[in-house]
């Protein structure tokens, strides 16, 4: 198995292992419980995911898991402790080998559930999951509670072993992988580019900046369009700064961004399109994805997919996704495959942004080959499922042993 023990991912055949997350809807997580099923269902393991469903519970089902309906999004401490009950039951009649959870509330019922059960409990850190008061830092340590806790960047496992010191012998890092079957410009029809760009509005000359990201102030949008004020006082025109993302129900921020596009005078120029599904084809749309965020991210999923397709990427250094672009001066100008720049600077990105746009043909031929290559070398599905299915066995390797004895 690529980026795995291809021998000790075999020992999982006839293994039964079940993840547990709030919802199967777009996200992160969500997408690599649906990615570590199919590796699971490859290999001949059950693959089980207990969830309160959503979008991608079609694709679970067509990738070989089983979804089982389950109210794993609650945080009422009652219903978590019949939710508690309920799964060391499925446990028992499923005969689960390990229980893998990814977010806190679900996590709690899964501890309590496989301390009960005597199964093996995995845990992954998708998010860096903020609070100072000791009831949050309590409630947020359930993810450190696993026999053995994935973090997804060095920047995710530094804050695991800071705040809660007991689980540093349990730490790992596993990057976030990224399917290149789906993310490669080779893969991508003309025609996917050219509707989006149509539905977007984009005329046929307009350059694109795109940040892709949920409409949540963290995410940097008022940055961007502080940004794009500046290079339009600059002259840089033929440019289209499209937000993408769900407001999920933040009206108030969606008005503030809407008032701060008029404020700027850039109606028109910048542009709100909602959801998009075809990220492939979005990041080959674009000249330049932005991840201007001002508070920390776990990893930068969408910086490594724009890598994959080659597409320039200007990122916060902050948090994880520095981790994920080579820049000055971590490397040689020439090595680079995108632009860091301090946090809440909009001249930072406007200069950054001005550069990008100003690429020639061979330079950013030559920064595309790069950044394809660094994510074919350390960002890869197939490497995070390697790593992931080789830790699933070697705990039930382990736990075998025990029993053993």
């Amino acid at each position: 198995m690529a980026g795995g023990d291809a021998t000790l991912a075999a020992s999982l055949a006839g293994r039964t292992i079940l993840q547990i997350i709030p919802h199967l809807d777009a996200g992160g997580a969500e997408r690599t419980t649906i990615d570590i099923a199919a590796a699971l269902a490859e290999v001949g393991a059950h693959a089980l995911v207990a969830s309160a469903g959503g979008r991608l519970v079609s694709e679970l089902q067509a990738k070989g898991g089983v979804w089982i309906p389950f109210p794993a999004a609650t945080k009422n401490p009652l219903a978590m402790a019949v939710n508690t009950r309920r799964l060391a039951k499925i446990i028992r009649q499923e005969n689960v080998d390990l229980v893998h959870a990814r977010s806190r509330a679900p996590a709690w019922v899964a501890l309590g559930a496989t301390r009960a059960t005597k199964t093996t409990l995995v845990t992954t850190y998708h998010g860096s999951y903020s609070g100072q008061s000791k009831l949050k830092i309590l409630y947020n340590s359930v993810m450190a509670r696993g026999d053995a806790v994935i973090a997804n960047s060095a920047y995710t496992a530094g804050l695991i072993s800071r705040a809660y010191p007991f689980a540093r012998d349990h730490v790992g890092i596993i990057h976030r992988g990224t399917d290149l079957r789906l993310f490669s410009p080779a893969s991508v029809e003309p025609e996917r580019v050219q509707r989006l760009r149509k539905a977007w509005g984009v005329a046929p000359e307009d350059r694109i900046v795109l940040l892709a990201a949920r409409l949540t102030a963290w995410k940097g949008h008022k940055v961007l369009i502080e940004a794009a004020r500046l290079l339009a006082e600059r002259g840089v025109g033929d440019v289209r700064y499209i937000l993408a993302g769900d407001p999920q129900g933040r009206t108030g921020y969606v008005r503030d961004l809407d008032a701060a596009v008029a404020k700027a005078k850039l109606g028109g120029v910048v542009r709100r399109v909602g959801h998009v599904a075809d990220m492939p084809a979005a990041l080959l749309a674009a000249t330049v994805l932005v991840v201007p965020s001002t508070a920390p991210e776990a990893f930068g999923r969408a910086a490594v997919e724009a890598q994959a397709m080659g597409t320039p990427v200007i990122v916060t250094d902050l948090g994880a996704v520095p981790e994920t672009v080579l820049s000055p001066p971590r490397v040689s100008p020439e090595k680079r495959t995108g632009w860091t720049t301090p946090p809440n600077d909009a001249k930072a990105l406007a200069d950054a942004l001005e550069s990008v746009l100003g690429l020639g043909a061979a330079a950013r031929e030559n920064l595309a080959a790069g950044a394809r290559a660094h994510v074919e070398r350390s960002f890869t599905l197939e490497r995070m499922c390697g790593q992931t299915l080789d830790l699933y066995a070697r705990l039930l390797q382990n736990a075998d042993a025990r029993r053993r004895t």
